[in-house]
């Protein structure tokens, strides 16, 4: 079950009590305070895991407590700190305040750590507050308070680039010929529910991960279909592949599919519509050989025209043209890598602050 959302409750543990003891002993009846520090409460921490791609196990489990610190005793023994509590998530994690919705953090890589809610500090005893002046200290501190907070959870898949298209353009298919992956695949619209996510292996140690997202259709922007629960994924991609179908089985205009799908992305963000686009001209396979170059020039040239700086015939049923589109593919995913790495205002949806 593919699981993008989740609010969860988290809570720290409380900071042991400090303790107000005096030492007791055969032939000392009035011995000095040696009461220990409590322990301090354990942290409910955020870590994020690369292994992990859906929120579902938050949404069974809404509750992440951590331990509560134990209280100072004499001798000078502290208490034992409180057990931590790790919330494991997937990369591409966001993190809100769910009152405010303020984002607290976003989580991009392996391992990386933030504690959402701190544990209470233990208190100290009374041996800590003894001097030359105050021998017989009876005072002591309490423990720390727990910190208690509702977050809401927003999983944006990081893909470096996401194939969008009408449903049964043959999105899934292209993504079993360019990688490992094994999206289900059928003859019915709206086969892909959930996105799913591909790495294609190139020449030269190079990797390129793929998302595929549910079909996209007029007006999913707005709520109509699957594809727009999941068009929030494609924000994170450094561009688009673009799947579109030459041999549409309702004899409708590839052009003018390619614009409507288009015309979502820039509905749904007007930074979406800025992205690079690889349009795969799929399917090609179908169409007679004699009519394929002319229609293939004739449709790329008007491609172009509307800004898409590469047009690729290919066929995921076949394997035709999956090379060229893979080395087309990574090679945009590189030159944005590059442009954002170099780019001087740093932008919020690849993990970085202003």
């Amino acid at each position: 079950m593919f699981v993008d959302s989740a609010i969860i409750q988290v809570r720290s543990g409380r900071g042991g009590n400090g303790s107000a003891h005096f030492y007791r002993g055969k032939g000392i009846p009035k011995g000095g305070p040696d009461g220990g520090d409590g322990g301090h409460g354990g942290d409910v921490v955020l870590v994020g895991d690369p292994h992990l791609d859906t929120l579902v196990e938050l949404s069974y489990k809404p509750h992440w407590w951590a331990k509560d610190g134990e209280g100072g005793s004499g001798a000078c023994c502290h208490g034992k700190a409180g057990e931590s509590c790790e919330v494991r998530v997937p990369l591409g994690s966001q993190v809100f305040e769910a009152e405010s919705d303020d984002l607290l953090v976003d989580i991009v890589e392996p391992g990386q750590r933030f504690v959402i809610a701190q544990g209470g500090r233990g208190g100290r005893g009374n041996d800590r507050f003894k001097s030359a002046t105050h021998q017989t200290p009876t005072e002591r501190e309490m423990g720390g308070e727990v910190v208690e907070r509702n977050i809401r959870i927003d999983l944006k898949l990081i893909a470096d680039l996401g194939l969008v298209g009408l449903p049964n353009a043959g999105k899934s298919t292209m993504l079993r010929a360019t990688t490992r992956a094994q999206p289900k695949v059928a003859d019915y619209p709206f086969t892909t529910l959930s996105p799913q996510l591909g790495i294609a292996e190139l020449p030269g140690d190079r990797r390129v991960v793929l998302a595929d997202l549910p079909g996209l259709i007029e007006g999913a922007a707005h709520g109509t279909g699957l594809g727009h629960d999941f068009l929030r994924h494609i924000e994170r991609t450094r561009a688009i592949l673009h799947v579109v179908d030459v041999a549409p089985l309702d004899n409708s205009d590839p052009l003018a599919n390619h614009a409507m799908i288009r015309s979502e992305l820039a509905t749904f963000s007007h930074e979406l519509a800025r992205k690079p686009e690889i349009v795969i001209l799929n399917k090609i396979d179908l169409l007679l050989e004699e009519d394929r170059a002319e229609r293939v020039a004739e449709w790329k040239a008007a491609l172009i025209k509307r800004g898409v700086r590469v047009v690729l015939p290919a066929s995921g049923a076949t394997g035709m043209g999956i090379d060229k589109v893979l080395q087309a593919a990574w090679e945009l995913a590189a030159e944005t890598k590059e442009y954002r790495s170099s780019d001087s205002v740093p932008d919020r949806v690849w993990g970085r602050s202003r």
